[in-house]
């Protein structure tokens, strides 16, 4: 093992955190080799559900509140557009410690600045490079609404037509649910890139690699191949998927009626999103296949993981959103190679925010820097976790369609507050799919309590002003000062 390992990252787009386990419908051949001598976090949450503040989070290791990333940063209407000034990303870090630093597919950070900025020597593709279109100024952003909502194939006097896996609704354009491509989102030429990098690397330093695809997105658009492989496999739908919601607040039920698919359709969305998932797992092959040929696995970290999750039916809902289930906060997280020495499982609750300490660390790079996740090195070691959290925490203010949601989680209960609706409490144990909404009953109100107050303590470490005492907006159930001192 060279005294600087090699790191290598893997970062799909809105891959459900279950579809790399052994026993779902996904068929990961590449990915369950991996993890049979890697370490698999199962137990891995991003803090927003949607790319941007996700990103960042991996990038800063910081909490939205503190890295100042709200939403897709390249949308007219989107209020933060990169990160607060001062915040240094942890790939900035390796290259002042001699690292050459190598990025390849989807970026999604920032409006302004792009891997160049952030410490990456060279760029060898990327996927969506709207950084630059925007200038750091406060200045309104006004969409070209002819040129985005006068699209009117499919649609005639008679009213709207469509075709299978479509949602057609007059006056928007369509929305294909999936399709199929021969290169998605140019995943194929992301890898292959990031492969032929491997191939030629004669240097004597280190490299950290960013290999960031972007399927299994929605419209979940696979090559043909992979939509084959599942052309005779039964797949089933969530059992969750018939959940009216009726005791959860009235966007997610509006939310889900955006989906008007027949269950034909459904289940067709059910496979092509696994088709896209086994295409991604193909691609992971070929980039472990590369590394392996070139001798240096056992020199080199490897990461899998992604961004954030997908509903993938649960509730009926797909892609993500404020709607805040389990299924769309879940990521993947697995990392092999390196001097990692057999299969281990991690229960402990690991965030987003703590992937840039550790691969800090095991870099060997020490940095004064504060962040709002840890190191869980020690995990990939066989050691215990000491000290570490009992409580997850999601911060986001909606994408696209803003609204303040926070919640907080343990292995026992999960609250959400509902900016723009009334709130959530699930009984986990009883209830780990979130079915049944105990908010309203009586005999929940000390939990109810509780929770707020891990939610305010987490709010006031991580700077997060969510809330101000003004009547109109002061809406959680018990307020900041339960955590203020008497």
């Amino acid at each position: 093992m060279k005294k600087r390992p090699n790191i290598v990252v893997f970062m799909t787009d809105q891959q459900n955190g279950d579809t790399i386990r052994p026993d779902h419908m996904a068929l990961t051949p590449n990915i369950e080799e991996f993890c049979r001598s890697a370490v698999v976090l199962e137990e891995a949450f991003c803090p927003s559900p949607h790319c941007c503040p996700s990103r960042a989070t991996f990038f800063t290791g910081l909490y939205p509140s503190q890295h100042g990333v709200w939403h897709n940063v390249e949308i007219d209407n989107a209020i933060s557009r990169g990160v607060y000034d001062g915040v240094t990303m942890f790939p900035e870090l390796l290259r002042e410690k001699g690292y050459r630093n190598f990025f390849s597919g989807k970026w999604h950070v920032s409006a302004y600045e792009g891997p160049m900025e952030r410490g990456f020597e060279k760029v060898l593709h990327e996927y969506i490079s709207n950084y630059g279109r925007f200038v750091p100024e406060n200045i309104p952003r006004v969409m070209d609404w002819k040129e985005v909502y006068n699209k009117k194939e499919g649609i005639d006097a008679a009213g709207i037509k469509k075709e299978f896996g479509q949602i057609a609704r007059k006056g928007y354009p369509y929305y294909y649910q999936f399709g199929s491509s021969e290169n998605p989102y140019g995943d194929t030429t992301t890898v292959e890139e990031a492969c032929k990098l491997i191939a030629g690397y004669e240097e004597e330093e280190p490299f950290f690699l960013y290999v960031g695809t972007t399927g299994p997105h929605d419209p979940y658009c696979p090559p043909q191949e992979y939509i084959d492989m599942y052309k005779d496999v039964e797949v089933t739908l969530p059992e969750s998927f018939g959940d009216r919601m009726e005791d959860k607040p009235a966007l997610y039920r509006r939310t889900r009626d955006r989906f008007d698919l027949t269950e034909e359709e459904q289940i067709e969305c059910t496979k092509r999103y696994l088709a896209f998932v086994s295409y991604e797992d193909a691609l992971f092959g070929k980039l472990l296949q590369s590394i392996k040929e070139k001798g240096i696995y056992e020199d080199t970290y490897v990461f899998y993981l992604t961004d954030h999750g997908d509903y993938l039916g649960s509730h009926g809902l797909w892609t993500k959103g404020l709607p805040c289930f389990r299924e769309a906060y879940h990521i993947c997280g697995a990392v092999g190679g390196g001097a990692i020495r057999g299969h281990k499982v991690v229960s402990d609750f690991i965030s987003l925010s703590d992937f840039a300490p550790t691969i800090l660390e095991l870099a060997g790079v020490e940095t004064e820097i504060s962040f709002a996740g840890r190191s869980f090195a020690d995990a990939l070691f066989g050691k215990e976790l000491q000290g570490w959290r009992t409580e997850m925490h999601t911060q986001t203010n909606g994408n696209e369609l803003y609204g303040i949601q926070r919640a907080v989680w343990n292995r026992k209960w999960k609250y959400v507050f509902n900016g723009f609706d009334y709130d959530e409490l699930y009984d986990l144990e009883k209830d780990p799919l979130e079915m049944r909404n105990l908010i309203k009953e009586k005999a929940y109100e000390e939990v109810v309590e509780q929770m707020c107050g891990k939610m305010w303590e987490f709010a006031r470490d991580t700077g997060d002003n969510c809330t101000c005492p003004y009547i109109m907006v002061s809406l959680a159930p018990y307020g900041p000062g339960i955590i203020c001192e008497t």
